[in-house]
């Protein structure tokens, strides 16, 4: 039994699979990259990665990038967005998207009053302010991130709300079909 093991925390070689590894590494990408780099990160065989990554690709999650000589590979961004508008429009409300919306909106005017800034580059310019002491360059550096993610977030929830009553008909209709159907074989 290994050290880590005992101690009740596995590592993640022992407590997932190769191919698990791959598919983990395969989901974070940022950026394209080689078998050899996710087989590296993944810490798993060259065969098991690129036969994990061919079918990825083949499953449409993953897309095969020629770089010169070397094959790289990266997540296929269009079905990501769709996934997350999707997972938005099925777990939330319309009126739940819109609360968050205004959420958002009130925490970066709040941001915008407390800084006396726009947008969240200029509060990044302010770090270079030499008269801020530590504790306020993390605060500040934290905000950035936060609005950097929350105007992510809003991009995605307006998506959402713009598909909102296209896929409210769309499962009407298959409401409405698989009724037809039933009672058409009744």
């Amino acid at each position: 039994m290994s050290e880590s093991s005992r101690d009740g925390v596995q590592s993640w070689t022992e407590s997932m699979s190769a191919r698990d590894r791959i598919r983990a590494v395969a989901e974070t990408l940022r950026e394209p990259r080689s078998v050899n780099w996710i087989s590296e990160q993944a810490d798993a065989a060259w065969s098991t990665t690129n036969e994990e990554l061919q079918g990825l690709v083949d499953q449409g999650q993953l897309r095969r990038v020629e770089a010169g000589e070397t094959t790289r590979y990266q997540p296929d961004y269009t079905r990501l967005l769709f996934e997350e508008i999707r997972t938005l429009i099925e777990e939330n409300t319309r009126e739940e998207l819109r609360n968050e919306l205004a959420a958002i909106t009130e925490e970066i005017e709040a941001w915008q009053a407390t800084y006396d800034v726009e947008t969240w580059e200029e509060l990044e310019q302010s770090l270079a302010d030499g008269e801020l002491a530590s504790g306020e360059l993390h605060e500040r550096r934290d905000v950035i991130t936060r609005w950097e993610e929350n105007l992510e977030d809003r991009r995605l929830i307006k998506h959402a709300l713009t598909l909102y009553s296209d896929v409210e008909a769309a499962r009407e209709q298959r409401i409405n079909v698989a009724d037809r159907d039933t009672n058409y074989f009744s």
